[in-house]
């Protein structure tokens, strides 16, 4: 193979079809992967884009070509691959390409039971590997078997959370043309109290309705509409791999992913008291907060999946949360699933009388700047240069934990980052009010941008 430096990324691959990845090299990477796992078979699962099927065959192929057997799920969520790897006990790869645009494809790969695999935990090896060529098996290939993991998937998760006894709710659903209309008639539409109003279930990794990224609020603005039009409890969307889920409340407001970090922590902490919680250093600060008030132990984390899920294991975390809408459950092999966090707050407002935009007001203490990112051509010398302006402020406080946080008196603060994979700076700001928040934000964009 020639140089794949340009889809092998810090936790999975991603490129464009057919021009960076193709069936090719999918089955190298499979042969690849097969060889740096080991063990005796791999659980496999695609997303709908129309390329999925066509690599996830590849790589099954390299994967029996090395010995090993592959059960074959089909279609499936991120999250659901990660119930087979863990239910199993296999090492899995899932086809995703998450919430980029159509021509693009990719594999999220794991260890047995969900764990994370890394550029410095293998991943690096399987790029190598299939670049160099694996050599070839001389014992029998592997088979492949098909399995339906998606009612035992729908099973765990809602022995997880109990939404039986939640009083009746009104739930518009939008899963983007993504796989979220493949799970969630499975796990919140058999035999709950839930109404579910549905929007973009259909599968179709052209995405024809609006990119399957909630992150972006341009493609929040249909779910918003109908939870308003609808009278609606709650929305919730889903990305293209239906790995994160981003809330709507009554009213058609975004509530920040923070928030529901907040309000699923507590609930964790209700059901085991005195527990650690896991919480990347760009959450707001009203995180760790409402955990110590909960009698809970907050511990900051790099971001990134390979580190949290490092953490919650070093730690015992019973849950952990990402700004990005990630959220990591012990009892879910500390993976991360977009649907039983929206479980959590499904049970959370199903057993409150007050609308949703009363019980998260609680949760969201201070006004954040959400993820902002400048173009730079030298990222090393603008963080410097945010470093010499604002360190030595008086009362500033500064570490170097991922990128550059400067926390200033009064309760602000701000982190700026390195992208893995673009030249980029990104911003995250975060002070008590809209207006200071603001201006600081302003200050750090003009030096980043000077």
């Amino acid at each position: 193979m020639a140089d794949l430096g340009s889809i092998f990324k810090a936790y999975d691959v991603r490129g464009v079809i057919p021009d960076t990845l193709n069936a090719d090299i999918a089955r190298a990477i499979g042969a690849a992967f097969a060889r740096v796992v080991g063990g005796e078979a791999v659980v496999v699962a695609h997303d709908m884009r129309p390329s999925s099927p066509e690599l996830a065959a590849a790589f099954s192929e390299g994967v029996t070509g090395q010995g090993l057997d592959v059960v074959f799920t089909g279609l499936g969520s991120t999250d659901l691959l990660y119930y087979g790897s863990g239910h199993l006990g296999l090492p899995g790869a899932m086809f995703t390409a998450s919430h980029n645009p159509a021509e693009y494809n990719g594999i999220k790969m794991c260890r047995a039971g969900a764990a994370p695999i890394s550029a410095d935990t293998g991943l690096d090896e399987v790029r190598r590997l299939a670049e160099e060529g694996v050599p070839a098996h001389d014992g029998p290939s592997g088979n492949v078997t098909e399995q339906d993991l998606l009612p035992g998937y729908a099973d765990y998760l809602r022995g997880l959370v109990d939404l039986s006894g939640i009083r009746p709710l009104k739930v518009v659903v939008d899963a983007g043309n993504g796989m979220g209309g493949h799970t969630v008639p499975a796990v919140l539409e058999q035999g709950l109290p839930l109404e579910i109003v549905p929007l973009y279930f259909e599968l179709d990794g052209t995405f024809p309705n609006h990119p399957a990224n909630p992150l972006d609020p341009a493609n929040l603005v249909d779910l918003q509409a109908k939870v308003r039009e609808t009278g609606a409890d709650i929305g919730l969307a889903f990305d293209g791999d239906a790995d994160r889920c981003f809330v709507v409340d009554e009213r058609g407001d975004a509530v920040p992913p923070s928030a529901v970090t907040a309000l699923v922590a507590g609930e964790e902490l209700a059901r085991e008291p005195g527990s650690t919680i896991i919480h990347n250093l760009i959450t707001s600060q009203a995180v760790p907060e409402i955990v110590r008030e909960r009698g809970g132990v907050p511990v900051r984390t790099r971001v990134g999946h390979s580190f949290i899920k490092a953490t919650m294991a070093e730690t015992d975390a019973i849950f952990g949360g990402e700004h990005s809408a990630h959220y990591y459950f012990r009892d879910f092999w500390r993976a991360d699933t977009g649907m039983l966090a929206a479980m959590h707050v499904l049970r959370v407002l199903g057993t409150d009388d007050r609308p949703l935009s009363r019980i998260t007001e609680e949760y969201s203490r201070y006004a954040g700047s959400g993820e902002v990112n400048s173009k730079v051509a030298d990222a090393p010398g603008r963080l410097a240069a945010v470093r010499a302006e604002f360190a030595g402020r008086d009362g500033a406080t500064v570490d170097e934990l991922d990128g550059l946080t400067v926390s200033l008196p009064g309760g602000s603060w701000f982190n700026v980052r390195a992208s893995n994979t673009e030249p980029l700076l990104r911003l995250n700001v975060e002070a008590p009010d809209e207006a200071s928040m603001a201006g600081l934000r302003d200050e750090v964009l003009a030096v980043i941008r000077a």
